[in-house]
């Protein structure tokens, strides 16, 4: 039993080392520093550091080396500021805000962009008032565009009077960064919360870039759904004043959700939060879709399906919904 433990710590510290220069080198590479020359002679010394100090002539100038390299990227990573002034992509330079005035939320700069391809669209907002005590109904949105491991999720709020708002929990993007999914687990993209039209969250994916979208409603209590928006309407205008990073593992479209959703955190590390596109079976298993029909076949029902070269219209909302399971559904 002492080889093996003694073997055990040999092998951690091989394999340590290795890890906080894999980790320090991403984290600079990734890091939002300017400008791009420091970045990049950051990302080129800190393991030629590392190198260098365990190269030192005895262990504690070893360790001594090793601890101050560590100190130093742990002290600039945990106070590394995520901003909101820097130059955003389009589809991220203006954020939502919300003004809360009894039982009604004033939200400004709801997005619904004019799309003709992915890359050349019509920035559009518009600034609407929704009565809280109408809210109908909570649509679970998951869009797929490669296999079926991952999707982008998000949560549609319907009211009474037919109108909808699509919240999506997002990386915040720099005009000067590619997307990277690498990228997204270290402080490279800050926390978005699109606020828009159904006609454009939804609607780019479906008609826009083709891909595969399903629309799920979920069976909540009315007090459940006003906690769930207001929750989404609180975050949303605390971003305004304070940015916060994304995380990729611990902080992203579907975690955000279910913190959103006060979910318990056995929910939270359930495997299928980081393999998103499983998500609606959790939701499922937890028992907030429709269980009268077996998940696979919930799943097949609920898909969107779009006529060949439909463009989202001002009857969108109502056309998507028309083939999907439970559209008649009463709310309470």
């Amino acid at each position: 039993m002492p080889f093996r433990w003694k073997h055990a710590g040999k092998t951690a510290g091989r394999i340590t080392p290795i890890v906080f220069v894999l980790f320090g080198t991403a984290a600079l590479y990734y890091s939002t520093i300017e400008p791009d020359g420091l970045r990049l002679a950051l990302t080129l010394l800190f393991p030629l550091l590392v190198v260098c100090a365990y190269r030192l002539p005895n262990s504690l100038a070893r360790r001594t080396g090793v601890g101050v390299l560590c100190a130093a990227l742990s002290l600039w990573y945990v106070t590394d500021p995520p901003r909101n002034d820097r130059e955003w992509q389009g589809e991220y330079a203006i954020p939502a805000d919300v003004v809360m005035d009894g039982g009604f939320a004033h939200i400004h700069h709801v997005r619904n962009f004019i799309y003709r391809t992915t890359q050349d669209y019509t920035p559009r907002y518009y600034d609407a008032t929704y009565n809280l005590n109408d809210l109908s109904s909570v649509d679970l949105v998951t869009s797929y565009w490669a296999g079926n491991a991952i999707a982008h999720v998000f949560l549609s709020f319907g009211f009474r009077d037919g109108r909808h708002v699509a919240i999506s929990i997002e990386t915040r993007r720099q005009k000067k960064f590619q997307y990277s999914t690498i990228a997204g687990f270290f402080h490279h993209y800050e926390t978005f919360y699109v606020t828009a039209d159904e006609r454009d969250l939804i609607g780019v994916r479906t008609d826009v870039r083709h891909e595969r979208v399903y629309l799920y409603r979920l069976n909540l209590s009315a007090p459940a759904r006003r906690r769930l928006f207001e929750s989404y309407l609180r975050e949303i205008h605390t971003l305004v004043h304070h940015p916060a990073w994304y995380n990729t593992l611990t902080d992203n479209c579907t975690t955000g959700i279910l913190t959103r959703a006060q979910a318990r955190l056995r929910y939270r590390l359930d495997w299928r939060v980081l393999l998103s596109g499983y998500t609606a079976s959790l939701a499922y298993d937890l028992g907030l879709l429709d269980t009268q029909l077996p998940f696979p076949e919930l799943k097949k029902q609920s898909r969107i399906h779009r006529p060949l070269n439909a463009y989202p219209d001002a009857d969108y909302s109502d056309a998507i919904r028309r083939s999907l399971p439970r559209n008649d559904r009463s709310v309470d």
